[in-house]
């Protein structure tokens, strides 16, 4: 997916345990490998992107994790400051705002504000230069958005700020976000899911809110975790009610009942991939393969980032 890589700003979203942190990883390395300067920015999230990528712990503040690829695990009162003084462009500002005590129980007291000082610090992100004033610090910022239900309040806040604050620097801030994020030449949402029920329905709806309430153009699906298949229809009907035919002292009981689960997720998997595929015909996918090894590290994101 050559266009995924070219945008300026992407959103991994999706139910919470599909993958997203892995799927953010392997289209930052992708990115990279290309040459592009990348930035994944987690939401104070349960940091599990260095262990991935066989790094130092990420922490509040950006830092390189590989050629090209950069990370921040962002907090929301490192975010607000940092945000701060990207935008005040001053520090004797910066600080005396955000030291301020008035003010800075004023701004906790904001519904959102702590969502959008890490939207807002991601965003920056995509127009911040070197010191040369020309050339962009980062060509493209990926998003590892919180679970579906949080990931959408954080998408929301942009377009409440717009509606609600007052003409000033924090509403044009929001209205240039809101912009970037509506726009599907600089910027897409990849939505990521398992080939299961649950999360299958979850992501359709996930679908519509950011189509039809968000005004945002999702651009990939991602379908993590997919098992090769063993058994055709058939077999599966087979399979499954080879158990019952055995004893349970049978050597070959244990085996049966192994195959049977692997049958009942084999047709459930079949099931959901042809959900999504109804659902949502227009939408890209991309096929993550589940990997069978002991320990899910670099190797086996390198692996999986040659699917973008």
């Amino acid at each position: 997916m050559p266009a995924l890589l070219d945008q300026q700003f992407l959103f991994v979203v999706g139910k919470g345990g599909v993958g997203k942190t892995t799927v953010a990883a392997s289209l930052g390395l992708a990115a990279a490998r290309k040459g592009k300067r990348v930035l994944v920015a987690m939401a104070n999230a349960k940091e599990r992107l260095s262990t991935l990528l066989e790094v130092e712990p990420i922490g509040p503040h950006n830092q390189n994790v590989a050629p090209n690829f950069d990370a921040v695990n962002m907090v929301p009162q490192h975010a607000l400051e940092e945000y701060g003084l990207m935008v005040l462009k001053s520090r004797t500002l910066q600080r005396a705002i955000f030291e301020n005590r008035i003010v800075t129980a004023l701004l906790r007291g904001t519904p959102g504000i702590e969502a959008w000082s890490m939207l807002g610090k991601a965003f920056f992100h995509t127009k911040e230069t070197l010191p040369d004033g020309r050339s962009k610090r980062y060509d493209l910022v990926i998003l590892d958005a919180p679970a579906t239900g949080h990931g959408l309040d954080m998408l929301r806040v942009p377009k409440v700020i717009v509606d609600v604050a007052p003409p000033g620097l924090l509403r044009r801030e929001a209205e240039d976000a809101l912009a970037l994020f509506r726009d599907p030449a600089r910027c897409g949402v990849v939505l990521v899911t398992l080939a299961e029920d649950m999360p299958a329905n979850e992501t359709i709806e996930l679908h519509g809110a950011v189509v039809k309430e968000l005004g945002m153009h999702p651009q990939a699906l991602v379908v993590n975790q997919v098992l090769p298949r063993l058994f055709t229809t058939t077999e599966r009907d087979a399979v499954g009610e080879l158990a019952t035919q055995l004893a349970s002292g049978s050597p070959l009981h244990g085996l049966a009942l192994a195959g049977r689960a692997r049958a009942i997720r084999e047709g459930v998997q079949e099931q959901s991939l042809a959900k999504l595929a109804s659902a949502l015909p227009k939408l890209p996918r991309v096929t993550l393969p589940m990997l069978f090894t002991p320990e899910f590290r670099r190797e086996s994101i390198e692996s999986l980032s040659s699917a973008f």
